[in-house]
């Protein structure tokens, strides 16, 4: 097997900049040298891309920025090219590439818009396509799907920021069909970026100003008290899922502080569910996944009521690699140790990209 040269795209202009570059880490380290040539493309908050060619230990914090051999660097949309320019002190340098891992959480990176690049540019890429990071930001999208699919989630409604505008009917029609408690959350971002939990209609008003902050569009979602679990998919035509795991949040709810900045959260590989219960959340994650056109890997977030219903949350198409993530754990549990599991997501890239079946 020859050796494949990688860009690993980390970083981003994304409120989950710095947790895209921790997961990023992982990658870089557990891409056997060996078998990868990786090329690290670190993208600033203020959305410079830079060639990073340094060591990943300074890849976490923004560290690598003050890295004296960083210099510019773009992904060319010309196929001729197939990869990357360089531009050093004595010119510019073209690699081409077998593969590009985007590890891009959040906006500008999770939702499309790099996948449509790498498209363009015609590099087999690691992850869903354009259409299916697309429709699972959009946390409205996603919810229209799975009402067409028949994958079952709780009741929700969503408006635009000029549908917020009339807060009084917006409100009234929100009591009315999802009553209260109400999740109110941005539909487009990621690790519980924005989301609030609105108890009367003064909680309302505050939560709608918060999700506006991080979106044009709000997603309305009836408040659902179970466990929340999840399960790590794989796979391109026929996915994969894992036996779910368990969160248990030491917040109200899944809070990005909680996933990220606290590091309180745990997690329990299975989760506290019968056998029946697990094979039917895994089969709804497979399900969910296949809905949504979701290819190479994705997170799918349930919730388990008390009376046994299942219903999804969210799909997360690029989810965290960091030490404390649950997709790496539940991989590892299911016997796909790192290096194998990365294997896997090289290999369905490239398998997609020649049209064949996974």
């Amino acid at each position: 097997m020859k050796k494949l040269t990688v860009a690993l795209l980390f970083g981003g202009v994304s409120s989950e900049h710095d947790v895209s570059c921790v997961s990023a880490k992982t990658f870089a380290d557990g891409l056997d040298p060996a078998c990868y040539d990786v090329y690290k493309i670190g993208i600033t908050k203020n959305g410079c891309w830079l060639y990073y060619p340094g060591p990943s230990d300074r890849m976490p914090n923004d560290e690598w920025m003050g890295y004296t051999g960083c210099v510019p660097c773009l992904i060319s949309p010309d196929r001729d090219c197939h990869g990357m320019l360089i531009f050093g002190e004595y010119g510019v340098r073209s690699v081409r590439l077998d593969v590009a891992i985007p590890v891009l959480h959040g906006k500008n990176g999770e939702d499309g818009t790099v996948q449509g690049l790498l498209e363009l540019a015609g590099i087999p890429y690691v992850g869903c396509g354009v259409l299916a990071s697309a429709a699972c930001m959009d946390k409205a999208v996603a919810c229209a799907l799975f009402d067409a699919a028949g994958v079952p989630h709780c009741r929700w409604d969503w408006a635009s920021r000029a549908g917020c505008a009339d807060f009084d009917a917006l409100a009234d029609r929100l009591e009315a069909k999802l009553g209260w408690p109400i999740f109110v959350k941005p539909a487009n971002a990621g690790s519980s970026v924005g989301i609030s939990k609105a108890q009367d209609r003064a909680g309302l008003k505050a939560a709608i100003a918060t999700a506006l902050a991080e979106d044009d569009k709000v997603v309305f979602e009836r408040f659902v008290r179970g466990q929340e679990v999840e399960c790590a998919v794989i796979g391109n035509q026929c996915p994969v899922s894992t036996r779910p795991g368990e969160i248990l949040a030491s917040e109200e709810f899944y809070t990005y502080d909680d996933k990220y900045v606290l590091g309180t959260s745990r997690t329990l590989i299975p989760a506290r569910l019968s056998e029946e219960k697990l094979d039917e959340v895994r089969a709804l994650a497979e399900k969910a996944y296949a809905a949504l056109g979701c290819q190479g890997l994705a997170r799918c977030d349930f919730f388990v009521e008390a009376d046994g219903t299942v219903l999804i949350n969210e799909i997360n198409t690029m989810p965290g690699f960091t030490a404390i993530s649950m997709y790496p754990k539940l991989m590892e549990s299911a016997g796909k140790p790192l290096g194998a599991l990365l294997d896997e997501l090289v290999e369905l890239a490239l398998a997609r990209a020649e049209g064949c079946h996974g």
